[in-house]
């Protein structure tokens, strides 16, 4: 897993992880990524430990850096998971989580009611609700997933 953790999603994040992660019988790597020179040795970390999939962090660094962290994931042979749609159409694997664009669409009806005299205090609390799988089959292939997966017969009724 790769964290900026001077990010104030990490803590949460972390805790999820680190709780499933013994259910599915993984050992977790976690490393910061809190500066560009932390990025390229987090990914020769990855490789040097022989990490077998990435599961990438929250926050604002992060994003700002998703291509060069999804071109990373896929030069190294790394399935990554991402939060934010974004970050698979830079080139990453998949992203799993809520939609930043409905997130910015609530924030501008918020903006727009504050615009037209309600008091901001007055306002509901909104959490997005909007949640997105996106997978880019282009990178799947490029990682040759469909051969490294363990293949099941579909199950019957």
């Amino acid at each position: 897993m790769l964290l900026n953790f001077r990010s104030p999603e990490t803590e949460a994040e972390l805790a999820d992880l680190l709780a499933a992660a013994p259910t599915f019988g993984l050992e977790l790597i976690v490393l910061d990524a809190s500066s560009d020179k932390d990025i390229e040795k987090a990914f020769a970390t990855f490789v040097e430990r022989g990490a077998g999939a990435l599961v990438c962090g929250a926050g604002s660094f992060l994003h700002s850096r998703r291509e060069r962290l999804a071109k990373l994931a896929a030069g190294h042979g790394l399935p990554a998971s991402y939060v934010l749609r974004e970050f698979v159409s830079a080139g990453g694997l998949m992203s799993y989580g809520a939609s930043i664009t409905d997130a910015y669409r609530q924030a501008g009806i918020q903006a727009g009611r504050v615009l037209k005299g309600e008091k901001p205090a007055d306002l509901p609390v909104h959490q997005s609700t909007k949640v997105e799988l996106v997978i880019n089959l282009t990178t799947a292939k490029a990682l040759a997933l469909r051969s490294r997966l363990p293949c099941s017969p579909a199950p019957t009724r």
